[in-house]
């Protein structure tokens, strides 16, 4: 007997050990205090209750958050910048301490006293900075209304024909690797997690750099548009209104242009560009060998003028024709035609360098000049010679009006010619190379002769053959 009693006794001894226990631990986890000796960021947290830290947290993360930034730089001319941390796209974390806090009521029993038990005592908030918040903030366009923008350099020629520049103006940008740096740098740190300054101000220095505008007086100067190379002019006469516009629309459209190393002049677009900008009028233009009405008539003399001005500095002539009629305004042999989709006019900048062309009409003359670079010893010379005129046909018309056999002179013709021309080079005043850069034909002009036919005169018989309508020194005729 005294044995089953000595039995019950240990077992229920055992059963209360183990409800004491489980009591002890069930306490232990239940504790709303985190374990001693935990830290975070140098806030000393152990012993204190969960919530009131998690409260707390929030509260000074917030309050990191809410830092003032002020942005000093002598460049922002007394205006100044500033905004907060969270505005700047900084946020203060401290996620893993609270996942861990987290665990420390989760699982079981035993997984709880064994978490509280080994609980982590050394815990940091982390920073996040989204770098793209504060380049949106201090954007291009914020940088502009502060610090402007940077200006073109500008070429000019003077009225003398020298060639001026205007210097460029430089703005200042954010040296932003610097700037990243330096914000980085100023952010808060520990100290001022433990104990919050509410009213502090943190100072970050805005690092600038000069930016250049894509044109700078070097850069202009680079291009080898050093001097005026070439003047040449031609006279209008007695041009009537349309041809003056027309003259005028085609001087304006060549007015200004660049051409690159290499490129090539077109006048083909000329004629567009003047087309759509002004238009063109009516005048004179030169159909088979003839002067007719037409639209456009004169555009042809600002052809030969750049003509005549790029044999003088050796350019490279790509395509040239000459007219079917001489021209009152260049010798022969120094004119070159245009007939829209037929004939064009070209040449290539063989300089090595930028070329400027200037054109305008003033006082009853085409003036054209360029500029660029050129060796000032060297010099060429145009000779241009008729190596054979050409008589003019005699072309027969019947009238009956006329006596019988008598010859009656309707329209007197015109010579033709055949025009040889040279070029030639002189290098400080000696003739170096001298090369023959056209031979050009001019058409006779028919003569026209009525006569009334007899039994014993018959009139020739018609050789004419018909040919292909082309519109030289305009774009159309009727």
């Amino acid at each position: 007997m005294k044995k089953i009693h000595l039995g019950l006794i240990i077992v229920i001894s055992f059963g209360l050990l183990l409800s004491v226990g489980f009591g002890l631990l069930t306490m232990y986890v239940n504790q709303k205090e985190l374990p001693k000796g935990v830290v975070l960021s140098g806030w000393q947290v152990g012993g204190t209750p969960a919530d009131e830290v998690l409260s707390e947290l929030d509260q000074r993360l917030q309050a990191m958050t809410a830092l003032k930034v002020e942005l000093q730089s002598d460049t922002l001319k007394g205006h100044t910048e500033s905004f907060t941390l969270r505005e700047a796209g900084v946020q203060f974390s401290a996620a893993d301490f609270r996942e861990a806090i987290a665990r420390l009521s989760e699982g079981s029993l035993w997984d709880q006293v064994f978490y509280r038990r080994n609980f982590q005592l050394e815990w940091h908030i982390s920073t996040d900075w989204d770098r793209n918040v504060l380049k949106e903030r201090l954007s291009e366009d914020w940088q502009k209304e502060r610090f402007g923008e940077p200006v073109n350099a500008v070429r000019s020629i003077s009225e003398d024909d020298v060639v001026r520049y205007t210097p460029e103006k430089t703005a200042y940008r954010i040296d932003w690797p610097a700037f990243y740096e330096g914000f980085v740098a100023a952010l808060p740190n520990e100290s001022h997690f433990t104990e919050p300054k509410l009213n502090e101000i943190i100072t970050v220095q805005l690092p600038v750099i000069r930016q250049k505008p894509p044109v700078t007086v070097k850069s202009l100067q680079d291009e080898g548009i050093e001097r005026k190379i070439v003047e040449f002019s031609t006279s209008l006469g007695s041009s009537g209104p349309g041809r003056v516009h027309n003259v005028t629309a085609a001087a304006k459209a060549v007015d200004g242009m660049i051409l690159k190393p290499g490129d090539e002049f077109n006048y083909a677009h000329i004629i567009d560009a003047a087309k759509k900008e002004y238009g063109f009028e009516e005048a004179p233009v030169i159909v088979n060998g003839k002067l007719v009405p037409g639209i456009g008539g004169g555009i042809c003399q600002v052809s030969s003028t750049v003509y005549h001005a790029a044999l003088l500095v050796g350019l490279e002539i790509t395509e040239r024709r000459n007219h079917s009629l001489p021209v009152s305004y260049l010798p022969k042999g120094q004119d070159a035609t245009f007939a829209e989709g037929v004939i064009n006019f070209r040449f290539r900048n063989n300089t090595g360098k930028h070329l400027l062309i200037l054109s305008e009409v003033s006082h009853d003359n085409l003036t054209l000049k360029m500029f660029g670079t050129f060796p000032e010893n060297t010099e060429y010379e145009l000779v241009s010679t008729t190596v054979e005129t050409l008589p003019s046909p005699e072309k027969i018309i019947h009238n009956n009006s006329l006596p019988p056999g008598l010859k009656q002179v309707v329209q007197n013709g015109k010579p033709g010619y055949v025009v040889e021309t040279y070029r030639a080079k002189k290098v400080n005043g000696k003739v170096v190379e001298n090369v023959k850069i056209s031979k050009d034909t001019y058409r006779p002009q028919n003569s026209i002769v009525a006569i009334n036919p007899t039994n014993d005169v018959q009139l020739p018989e018609a050789n004419d053959t018909p040919k292909e309508e082309v519109v030289e020194d305009g774009i159309s005729a009727p």
